[in-house]
């Protein structure tokens, strides 16, 4: 840091309790957020936390006008939570900011109009970025990491404030998805249920008033909600909304949201093609598609195996697992094609025999009574149409549409 000089180190802090001042006195949004704004490491509030370590004795300034003592419950832990974040302490910057937000709360609360929400927002998303970088220092240290959980906590009290009837009432779902990335960060997904009724059950909340940007990403975590719940057609719905939605040019957030709806689309038969796979990076996916293709249960299994830790943090892998199903029916109907080619009067029976030894093909040994359990579950899920002739360990396949397509809905439980 080069030299600052106590006289320039006043003129930066007052400077800034002007501005913060007249950003209140002006109703400037805009302003007063990139003033709260500690993560964003801006030239201006690093200068600050400077001039605040050479100038000690801020709290006099603020003291000393009542233009800049009506918020001095505010900016003063902000100033400390400038300093602390300026030489690396993130859990006395968590500490602080989390005193200054929660008495910029009650002021928010007074103001009538919504020229605040801006800056809202900024505290909102703050106070959650500071909580995960003290519980890191705290992880570090050995200690148990519980500052996340406080924020969460903190927000919920935010959420209470928007959710009336009011202009604010349009940053509920900002607030709401805030929360959501708390609870997935912190593996308690099962918190997010009674803010969604919040949002989807009042009277006072129409989901198309709300920004674009906070729809899209209520969606995406709602979507991800379904996909955990196993409830396809919904995850289908949410996720395809997040992705058409979705600002084009953030790819990164697409990728997002493809990471989960590809799985889905998979599992209600609808596969993807190479190149958008190729596009966005998903290419962990692209085996799983071909083994879908082609009735290979080994590929399948393979391509399972080698993104295991993948699959399993984004939480999809039970999902692709149960895909086998649908790479049963595949073979079988590849074996049905073969068989129709070659004697087309007995195509639709297939020895069982015959299904043991192409999985033996694929180096996936089962004896006919597995074969014919997996059958008899292809049959019972309406995979395939037909019937067993036990005597003769044949599937007997209907004549007319042997193997129903999905056409968009889940295979059955």
């Amino acid at each position: 840091m080069a030299y600052l000089s106590m006289g320039e180190a006043h003129r930066r802090i007052t400077e800034y309790l002007n501005r913060f001042s007249d950003a209140v006195s002006f109703q400037d949004g805009a302003s007063l957020k990139q003033l709260l704004s500690v993560s964003s490491d801006s030239p201006s509030l690093l200068s600050l936390a400077d001039s605040l370590n050479v100038f000690q004795d801020a709290n006099r300034l603020i003291k000393q006008s009542d233009k800049y003592s009506q918020f001095g419950e505010i900016i003063a832990p902000f100033f400390r939570c400038l300093q602390s974040y300026r030489i690396g302490n993130l859990l006395d910057a968590y500490h602080a900011f989390e005193k200054a937000a929660n008495a910029f709360l009650p002021e928010f609360r007074n103001w009538e109009s919504a020229w605040a929400l801006e800056a809202l927002y900024v505290i909102a998303y703050e106070i959650r970025i500071l909580a995960e970088r003290a519980d890191r220092e705290l992880a570090s240290n050995g200690k148990s990491p519980e500052k996340l959980k406080g924020a969460g906590s903190f927000l919920m009290k935010v959420f209470g404030v928007l959710a009336g009837k009011g202009p604010k009432r349009v940053g509920a779902l900002y607030v709401t998805c805030q929360l959501f990335k708390i609870y997935f960060k912190l593996g308690t997904v099962h918190l997010c249920r009674s803010v969604i009724r919040s949002i989807e059950t009042a009277r006072f909340f129409d989901f198309e008033e709300f920004p674009k940007r906070d729809k899209v990403t209520y969606m995406y975590y709602t979507g991800r909600l379904e996909v955990f719940n196993e409830n396809f057609p919904a995850a289908d719905h949410k996720l395809s909304y997040a992705l058409m939605h979705c600002n084009p040019h953030h790819e990164a957030n697409i990728r997002m949201i493809l990471k989960y709806l590809i799985p889905v689309k998979l599992s209600i038969g609808i596969l993807p093609e190479d190149q958008l796979l190729e596009k966005y990076g998903l290419v962990e996916y692209s085996n799983v598609v071909q083994a879908l293709k082609r009735g290979d249960l080994r590929l399948l299994r393979q391509a399972l195996q080698e993104h295991e830790d993948r699959f399993l943090r984004s939480g999809v892998f039970l999902v692709l697992e149960k895909l086998e199903l649908q790479v049963y029916q595949r073979l079988l109907k590849k074996i049905y094609i073969i068989q129709k080619q070659r004697d087309p009067s007995k195509a639709h029976q297939i020895k069982l025999e015959v299904i043991v030894k192409a999985l033996k093909w694929l180096e996936i040994d089962m004896d006919l009574d597995e074969v014919e359990c997996i059958v008899a579950i292809l049959i019972y899920k309406n995979l395939v149409k037909g019937y067993f002739a036990h005597k003769s360990k044949v599937v007997v396949l209907s004549k007319q549409d042997p193997f129903p397509k999905l056409n968009a809905k889940p295979v059955n439980s």
